[in-house]
This record gives C-alpha cells, structure tokens and sequence, in this order.
C-alpha cells in the first residue's frame, strides 16, 4: 500500500555550484502538522517552493499520497499555498477573490457558490464577503488568503511564513485560528517560520533545519526538553537554553564558573578535567544561597514581568546566564545569588555540540 501524506526523498538543490539543500528526506504522515523552522537562509522556504513545484528539485523525488509529484506543475500536485503577501486582487471583492482560482478551474457555479460560502463560514467572514481588500485589516486579508486555499479543497496546505506581516496581538490571533482549522480540516499543513513560538505552538511536529540540513525532528516537547545538539538548544525556547562552558571533574560532578553541580552520568566515559558544555533552560535553575553546590552569580538586570522574573546574570568568569524567577519578593540588579538545578533538568554537550545526556 502506498505512503499517504508527503515524502521527501534524497531532496537536494544547487543554485549554480551552490548547494542550498543536501539529501533532506523526511516522511510527514497525513493529517499533520509540521512546521520547518530555522534561521534565515537555512532552506526552509526553498524546502517548501520544491514541494509545491515553484522549485526544480535537484535531485531526489516528492510524493504525495502514494503520487510522484516531483516533475507535475504545482496545479497538478494536489496543494494550495498561503505566502507571506496575501496577493489578493484589489479591484475584486472578498467573494470574487475566494472565487477566481475556481472560475479558472472552469468548476461549476453552484459548485463554487457551496466552496465560498463554506469557506468563509469556517474562516468566519461571511460578513466581509461583498468588501474589497483595501477595506479590510490585516488579519482580515490573511484570513481571506487561506479561504483562497480552502475553496481549492487541496490534499496539502503550504504556509510560507504567513504571519510575518502582522502585528504582535494579531499574530497571536491567527495561530489560534490557523490551529482550529487544522482541528476541523484535518488536512496534511506544512508551515514555515522562523519564529521558533510559532513553531511550538503550532506544530506536531518541528523540523529544525540549519544550512539546508535536518539538525532535528520531533514534537515540540521533545525538540525543547531533549534538544539533539546545541544549535537546537539555543534556537527553540525564548529566552534560549543557557549553554556554558565547563568541565567535568569525577565523582559524579561539574565545575562551572567556581561552583558546583552534581551530574551522575551513569555509564558515559568523560575523562577528569574533560571540557563540555552544560545546558539548562531558564525555568529550570532555583534562586539558592551561594555555597559548594550552587552556582555564584550576579544578577546585571532583572526583567519584572508580573508572576515571573529573567534574571539576566554574569557568572564569576564572566559567561552570561538567564534565570527566571517566580517565588518570593523581586530581586534587583546588583544582587550575588547562587543558582542550582535538579540533575534531570540538564543537558550535558561535548565540544562537537552533540548531546550526551
């Protein structure tokens, strides 16, 4: 029985002598939703023009539903797209803009009159369906560029950062409606970003891409708690992971900037004195009096943001952490505190970046 959803195999891509994309192969099940994130320039957005066929592909094949898609126009694919510009027709209404891929399509009128008027049910703005786009606000227009996708009724959604151009509290809006519409399409959604909160809150699946690779896949609870290296661990999560240096000195035990933290490591081999990388997310460090077992440090500026406080800190060998804070009265700048943390809450990175616990 043939693979529903999509398959990427051996996906490569060169610009020139430029290689952007190197061998990605990735099975996305059908019905999911995944979000490619990374920094600019990583492929994510050249990833997902050569799954909608705006890209050649180098090398490798695309299938979609069981169908090699690689070399079909994106007509022929079976996806409809939402890019960052909502591309809508300024002189058309909102109707007429949900309609117009359809009248292309030469589909029916009834047929179309049924896929507008459902589409904007789900999308609620059934009462814009007579405005222009110019009398509509930005969240109103994005809502309108995903109805366009919605009426073609495709086995893919693609988004190509379609966020980007909102403001803050409406960017936060539209995640939670694009959410519902993943809940009550059910359809395979592939979405791009680069704001790793959208990705987390997004997704059931991350894909974290770094020069045209796949540095990690996985739920966003995984991806965040179990972060495979250390470009991932200082990518998702806002604030990051604190990644510092330190080193391991036996017994069960860290040196980190002239404090101590207990790591049992069970049957990894780290030599005495062996430099690593120690990592520990923000929430997770415990605000304690200095001493043997805790790590000293100065606290430079604290972030007041209501429950919580960000420490941002400096530690006595001048490596920056961020800690944040929830019990108790605020703490202010200038104060020396000591920080500790449980073992299960760290990770441990050699010197390649690679995780060993």
């Amino acid at each position: 029985m043939a693979e529903t959803g999509v398959i990427l195999k051996d996906i490569r891509k060169s610009f020139g002598n430029v290689d952007v994309i190197h061998g990605v192969n990735l099975a996305i099940k059908e019905g999911s939703f995944v979000v490619f994130v990374g920094p600019s320039g990583c492929g994510k957005s050249t990833l997902l023009r050569m799954i909608a066929g705006l890209e050649e592909v180098s090398d490798g094949e695309i299938e979609i539903n069981g169908r090699d898609v690689t070399d079909l126009d994106p007509s022929e694919r079976g996806i409809a797209m939402v890019f960052q510009s909502y591309a809508l027709y300024p002189h058309m209404s909102v109707r007429e803009n949900l309609a117009f891929g359809l009248k292309m399509a030469r589909t029916g009128r009834e047929e179309i009159e049924a896929r507008v008027n459902s589409a904007a049910s789900i999308l609620k703005i059934d009462h814009l369906l007579d405005r222009r786009p110019g009398q509509l606000s930005g969240g109103q227009r994005q809502r309108v560029a995903i109805g366009r996708a919605i009426v073609r009724k495709p086995d893919v959604f693609l988004f190509d950062e379609p966020l980007s151009n909102l403001d803050a509290e409406l960017r936060v809006s539209m995640r939670v409606e694009i959410a519902r519409l993943h809940r009550e399409l059910g359809n395979t959604m592939i979405y791009v970003t680069h704001d790793q909160t959208e990705a987390m809150t997004l997704a059931d699946n991350i894909v974290v891409l770094r020069n045209g690779r796949i540095e990690q896949q996985g739920s966003p609870r995984e991806v965040y708690e179990n972060p495979a290296n250390t470009f991932v661990a200082g990518f998702i999560g806002s604030p990051r992971m604190n990644l510092l240096d330190a080193k391991w000195i036996g017994n069960d035990h860290i040196e980190l900037a002239g404090g101590k933290i207990a790591s049992p490591l069970m049957a990894q081999r780290l030599q005495d004195g062996e430099k690593i990388t120690f990592g520990i997310r923000p929430e997770n460090l415990a605000v304690v009096e200095n001493s043997g077992e805790a790590i000293p440090a100065k606290v430079d500026f604290a972030e007041y943001l209501g429950g919580t406080q960000y420490l941002y800190c400096q530690l006595d060998d001048g490596q920056p952490l961020v800690a944040e804070y929830r019990a108790g009265a605020p703490i202010e700048a200038g104060r020396r505190i000591g920080l500790s943390c449980a073992a299960a809450d760290h990770r441990i990175f050699e010197a390649s970046g690679a995780r060993i616990r």
